[in-house]
């Protein structure tokens, strides 16, 4: 019995060792159109939790960007959209170290808040975040790639 406790903790340890980190830059892709949107870096907060920042606005074909937050609510009322902290509050899952959870997020074109959560993939590169209202199965999805 104490060696299969070992045994566990030990695969236990080293799934954390392994587990997804999201800190860095991500570039959004629309779930859409297919067209990168922003560049985001995602920092880990000093309570733990993550919050990501708009870095870069990325140009697309036939739309010219927005430069401050439409519609948003106080204190994001007309802020500019470079700069703007659009993912707060997301935590690491305990249960699933690829998953993060809790986070609230901005869409600075509507001003709307939705809920939200990210599962990294294994090879650490893209991020499934997923925005919602309520529960999980009313919202989008995008997929974020790691610049760095």
């Amino acid at each position: 019995m104490k060696r299969v406790f070992i045994a566990f903790s030990c695969m236990f340890a080293v799934s954390l060792c392994h587990a997804a980190d999201i800190t860095g830059v991500w570039r959004t892709v629309d779930d859409h159109t297919g067209f990168s949107k922003a560049l985001i870096e995602i920092k880990k907060q000093p309570d733990g939790t993550y919050a990501g920042t708009i870095v870069k606005v990325i140009p697309r074909p036939g739309y010219t960007p927005k430069e401050t937050c439409q519609h948003c609510p106080a204190p994001y009322t007309n802020q500019p959209i470079l700069g703007l902290t659009l993912l707060t509050g997301l935590k690491k899952d305990l249960s699933n170290p690829d998953q993060y959870l809790g986070g609230k997020l901005i869409d600075p074109l509507s001003g709307k808040f939705y809920r939200g959560k990210g599962l990294v993939k294994a090879d650490g590169k893209l991020l499934n975040m997923r925005a919602y209202l309520g529960v999980s199965a009313l919202g989008r999805t995008q997929t974020w790639i790691r610049e760095r």
